[in-house]
């Protein structure tokens, strides 16, 4: 068939509306796992402290005379461990004239930018704490601050590569970083040593974080609790969100913005977030210097390993 030629077709308008929806529509995450389940504390300094305590070793030898003068025995002083605040930020700048004419799916442009870029920080604050492999630092002048990350901080309580140089930091105090090995495959067997050592070590973990391909390796494992076939609704529930172990139930935590070589074993009472006095995502008029209006939000935070021999991590994974 043909159309008439003096058929007016919206082709050949000038004048017809625009029909663009009043919705905006992210799929980009902004879920943050670590940050979320962790526990607040409030810093007063730059280099935030705090300390940890041991105990004596139990002894099986702790027989006395009866009658006999007490002996004192050696007092177990504190460990006294630190962690430096960094500054992470985002600023948004949005022109006059954008902010003044009429907007599709939101009523303040600059408000909206503001929102965006503080669920920006926090994706980037998440992928700071439990994604880098980062060790403390002081900063000066003209180096930014830097937080040591999970990553650095954890050393009694892991299984790690064979080869290729594979290594805890050589202290569990920030100032190092895990040396990098051989990948090999993540196994229920590796698993379970590190929830062995970690038990042995008084720590009572809670969380398993990992990336998603070892997400799904973790649901070929035998102690998971979740998957079931339901025969009636003829369907397959395949999804692992616990993993029930000789020494108690921890949940599985797909996160997607830790290392995905990483399994992390975490007791989450024994990490914390803390931030400097008033600077906990706080947003900043910038002055003008034009036709613009800018916002800064702003973080000033730490990481507090409360104590290290809690948590645990199954390291240099494969990853495909």
């Amino acid at each position: 068939m043909a159309v008439d030629a003096d058929t007016f077709l919206t082709y050949d308008a000038i004048g017809n509306r625009e029909d663009l929806s009043d919705m905006i529509y992210r799929i980009d995450p902004t879920d943050t796992p670590f940050m979320t389940g962790a526990e607040r504390e409030k810093a007063s300094a730059v280099n935030h402290e705090w300390q940890t305590q041991a105990l004596a070793a139990a002894s099986s030898s702790n027989a006395v005379l009866e009658g006999d003068d007490a002996t004192t025995d050696a007092a177990t002083p504190t460990v006294r461990l630190g962690n430096i605040c960094q500054i992470s930020d985002k600023v948004a700048r949005v022109s006059g004239t954008q902010q003044a004419v009429e907007h599709a799916g939101r009523d303040n442009e600059l408000a909206y930018q503001e929102m965006l870029k503080g669920l920006e920080l926090k994706r980037d604050m998440e992928t700071i704490l439990v994604g880098t492999n980062q060790a403390k630092n002081v900063g000066a002048e003209g180096t930014a601050r830097k937080v040591a990350s999970v990553l650095s901080w954890i050393k009694t309580n892991t299984s790690k590569g064979v080869a290729g140089g594979a290594a805890d930091p050589s202290a569990a105090d920030g100032t190092g970083t895990r040396t990098d090995g051989t990948q090999l495959a993540f196994t229920e067997a590796r698993l379970k040593t590190v929830l062995s050592s970690i038990w042995t070590n008084g720590g009572k973990p809670d969380t398993i974080f990992t990336g998603a391909f070892n997400k799904q390796v973790f649901s070929t494992f035998t102690g998971r609790s979740t998957p079931m076939e339901e025969a009636k609704s003829k369907k397959i529930v395949a999804s692992v969100d616990a993993y029930e172990s000789d020494f108690g139930k921890l949940k599985v935590v797909p996160n997607r913005f830790q290392r995905s070589r990483d399994v992390l074993v975490l007791e989450m009472e024994k990490w914390a977030i803390a931030y400097l006095n008033g600077r906990k995502m706080v947003s900043i008029p910038l002055a003008r210097t034009g036709d613009s209006e800018r916002r800064q939000v702003l973080s000033e935070y730490t990481l507090v390993a409360r104590n290290e021999k809690a948590s645990g991590g199954v390291f240099d994974n494969t990853t495909s």
